[in-house]
């Protein structure tokens, strides 16, 4: 059952760009629309993340004039590569249609500085400053009396993730709904659900 009074759905990135036909598909990233769209009525707070990029942002692998999926130094920290996606204005860049945007409590934007990839809905990466910026979710969630919160979308082993283990280290009880998450890399996924449950995270298909 969902403990209404304190808890919210974090929604990520849903968006064109990491679905089948994408710059970045996530394999049958498109399936878990219906079960998506479907969990944001039994909510009554829901963020909606979207991946927001100016062009030639500094995850881009053309930015640095190398392939997508390389990992370079950046900041004093790995940072993976990626083809250009999710840039700001873009189709692929857009909440799909099938997602009822006019569900979500807030639309949260990340990823907007040219020079810091952000995954996580709580915190950019690690930026020039060495640091993890907070966007202030966590701040608007427990002002609004939440304590536990519940994340799909799109993709389990990045964005999905990173919003998971610093929802924990927040003070959020956090659940990945795993029937509704897709990967980058599935071939990987039993390394990520075992570092999500390490990190303190509860998985649950169903709900």
């Amino acid at each position: 059952m969902i403990d209404a009074a304190h808890s919210a759905l974090i929604v990520v990135d849903m968006q064109p760009d990491f679905m089948p036909g994408g710059a970045l598909a996530v394999a049958g990233g498109h399936d878990i629309i219906p079960g998506v769209s479907a969990l944001m009525a039994r909510f009554p707070l829901v963020v909606a993340t979207q991946d927001w990029h100016p062009a030639g942002h500094v995850s881009f692998g053309s930015t640095h004039g190398r392939p997508p999926f390389e990992q370079l130094d950046l900041y004093g920290a790995a940072q993976t590569l990626w083809p250009d996606h999710c840039v700001q204005g873009t189709p692929g860049a857009a909440i799909h249609a099938d997602i009822p945007l006019d569900r979500a409590t807030l639309l949260l934007r990340k990823g907007n500085d040219p020079r810091v990839d952000s995954y996580s809905a709580f915190r950019e990466n690690i930026g020039p400053d060495g640091q993890r910026a907070p966007t202030g979710l966590a701040g608007w969630l427990r002002e609004r009396g939440v304590t536990r919160v519940f994340a799909c979308g799109l993709a389990r082993d990045f964005c999905v993730r990173f919003t998971l283990e610093d929802a924990v280290a927040a003070g959020f009880e956090a659940v990945l709904l795993d029937d509704l998450t897709r990967s980058v890399f599935p071939d990987a996924d039993a390394a990520t659900r075992a570092g999500l449950v390490a990190a303190g995270v509860t998985l649950r298909t169903g709900l």
